[in-house]
């Protein structure tokens, strides 16, 4: 967070300086509102540029053995522009080498499941969750190892997570 502080910063100082250049370049006949102006669109580009580069720049970061298999893109009302061009502001993974089998149950598997959130800083949550591949059903599990079936969660056939567990 403080990189990008330092990096938004110094965007809105290059803009300025753009502006700067385009004052002296018309020996000052361009307004001097032209500064600030830049300034503050540089800082937005930037800021906005990073929002949507994101989910690409953690998706190289992730390792072979993470696969995606769910994504969000949520519009924000203090982002208008979200609506008309949305982002992936969230995404799951599941670490293929965390899938067990060994429940005592053939049909029951045992995995983590990884989201990551761009919020102000990046949050990642980690949770081990149980699946039924025959019944289909998604069951968390809690911090005490015991399932969590009030949070019980019921997949479709074509679901990217189901298929990922359940095929490999």
């Amino acid at each position: 967070m403080f990189w990008t502080f330092v990096a938004t910063v110094f965007c809105g100082l290059g803009a300025a300086g753009i502006a700067l250049g385009i004052r002296a370049a018309t020996r000052n006949k361009a307004p001097k509102w032209l500064i600030p102006v830049f300034a503050g669109a540089g800082m937005l580009a930037y800021l906005i540029h990073g929002e949507y580069t994101w989910y690409d720049h953690k998706k190289q970061l992730l390792p072979d053995e993470a696969v995606i298999v769910d994504t969000e893109s949520d519009g924000m009302v203090w982002r208008p522009w979200t609506f008309a061009f949305p982002y992936v502001n969230a995404f799951s993974i599941v670490d293929t080498d965390s899938i067990s089998r060994e429940t005592g149950n053939p049909e029951v598997v045992s995995f983590t499941l990884y989201r990551f959130e761009q919020k102000l800083s990046d949050a990642v949550s980690h949770r081990i969750h149980l699946l039924n591949c025959q019944t289909r059903e998604l069951v968390p599990l809690g911090s005490d190892g015991q399932p969590r079936v009030d949070n019980l969660k019921v997949l479709g056939n074509s679901d990217t997570l189901l298929n990922t567990i359940c095929t490999g």
